[in-house]
C-alpha cells in the first residue's frame, strides 16, 4: 500500500509539473513572442512602389548587419491585408513590429493586434492616428511640401497656375505634404491652384488624372505631385498632349532622379527611404534590448534639381 501511495504521489507531482510547463508554453505562444526573440516584423504599405522597395532593402541590410531576423510583408495598399499581415507576424513570435501604414486612421486596428500582445510598434514614413507607438520615423513632410511650392514659385518668377496631384486620402503623408505646399503658395498674388485631385500615389492613376485635368483645365504651367510615381505618370500625360509644365515630385526615387537629369521633371523633394528602413531596424533592436528610443526621429530632405 505504501509503495502504491508513493507511486501515486510521484505521478501526481509529475502531472503538476508537466501541466505547469504546458501552461507556460501556451502563455508564451499566446503573447506572440518569447523572451530573447530576435525576430522583427515589418509591414509595408506596398512593394509596387520603388520608394518602399528601397525602404525594405535598407531594413534588410541593417538587420543582417546587426544579426537580427526581419520578416517583411506587403499590404498591397489594403488595410484589411495590413491587419492580416500583422496577425501573421504576431503568430510568428516577433519581438517588435515596424509598420508603414496604408492609411493613418485605419492602421490603428492593425497596431492594436500587436499592442494587445505587448509588442512595441514603430511607424515609418506615415504616422498612425489615434494610437500611441514607441517611435515614429519620417521626413518632415510639411517642410517638404513647402520646398516643392517654393521651388515652383522661384522657377516661374512668383506667378503660377498649379495642378496638385494628391496621394492616398487619409494618409499622413498626403495631408502633410499638401499642408506644406499650400502654406507656400496660398494667398500669393498671381498664384492659383487650378486643380487638386487624388491619384493615390500611383503612377498609372497619376497618368489618368493628369489626362483628365489637361482636358478639363488646360491652362496651367506647373504640377506638384505628392510623390514621384504620380509625377512620372503626369509627365507621360503631358508628353502625349505635347504640353509643357514644371513638374515637381516627392521622394527622390531613381526613376524620378533620372527624369530630372533628362529634363522631363524639374525637381523632386528627396527623402531617403533606405535610411528610414535602417533607422527602423536600429530602433527596433534598441527596444528588444530594453533601451529607450526617441518618440520622433526625423530623416533629412533635399531638393534634387537639374
Amino acid at each position: 500500500m505504501k509503495k502504491l501511495l508513493k507511486s501515486l504521489s510521484i505521478l501526481l507531482m509529475l502531472t503538476l509539473i508537466l501541466g505547469s510547463v504546458s501552461a507556460c508554453t501556451q502563455k508564451q505562444q499566446q503573447q506572440g513572442t518569447t523572451q530573447g526573440s530576435k525576430k522583427i516584423g515589418m509591414v509595408i504599405s506596398t512593394l509596387n512602389n520603388p520608394f518602399f522597395v528601397t525602404m525594405k532593402e535598407g531594413a534588410e541590410k541593417k538587420a543582417k548587419e546587426l544579426g537580427y531576423e526581419v520578416v517583411i510583408l506587403d499590404s498591397q495598399n489594403d488595410a484589411s491585408k495590413e491587419r492580416s499581415n500583422v496577425e501573421d507576424l504576431v503568430q510568428q513570435g516577433i519581438a517588435v513590429l515596424v509598420i508603414n501604414p496604408t492609411d493613418s486612421d485605419a492602421v490603428a486596428n492593425s497596431i492594436s493586434v500587436a499592442k494587445d500582445k505587448n509588442i512595441p510598434v514603430i511607424t515609418v514614413d506615415r504616422a498612425a492616428n489615434g494610437v500611441e507607438v514607441a517611435c515614429h520615423i519620417a521626413s518632415d513632410n510639411v517642410a517638404g511640401g513647402k520646398l516643392a511650392g517654393q521651388f515652383i514659385l522661384d522657377t516661374l518668377g512668383g506667378k503660377a497656375k498649379i495642378v496638385e496631384l494628391q496621394g492616398i486620402p487619409g494618409a499622413s503623408a498626403t495631408r502633410d505634404r499638401g499642408k506644406g505646399f499650400h502654406e507656400a503658395v496660398d494667398g500669393k498674388e498671381g498664384v492659383k491652384v487650378v486643380a487638386s485631385q487624388a491619384a493615390d500615389f500611383d503612377r498609372q492613376k497619376g497618368l489618368n488624372v493628369m489626362e483628365n485635368i489637361i482636358q478639363a483645365t488646360p491652362d496651367f504651367d506647373a504640377v506638384f505631385a505628392h510623390n514621384d510615381e504620380m509625377a512620372l505618370g503626369a509627365v507621360k500625360a503631358l508628353t502625349a498632349a505635347n504640353k509643357k509644365a514644371v513638374v515637381v515630385g516627392f521622394d527622390g526615387t531613381a526613376d524620378a532622379t533620372a527624369a530630372v537629369k533628362n529634363g522631363e521633371m524639374a525637381a523632386t523633394i528627396a527623402q531617403q527611404p533606405d535610411l528610414m528602413g535602417s533607422y527602423a531596424i536600429e530602433n527596433a533592436v534598441k527596444l528588444i534590448k530594453g533601451e529607450s528610443v526617441e518618440k520622433q526621429i526625423p530623416v533629412a530632405l533635399k531638393v534634387i534639381k537639374k
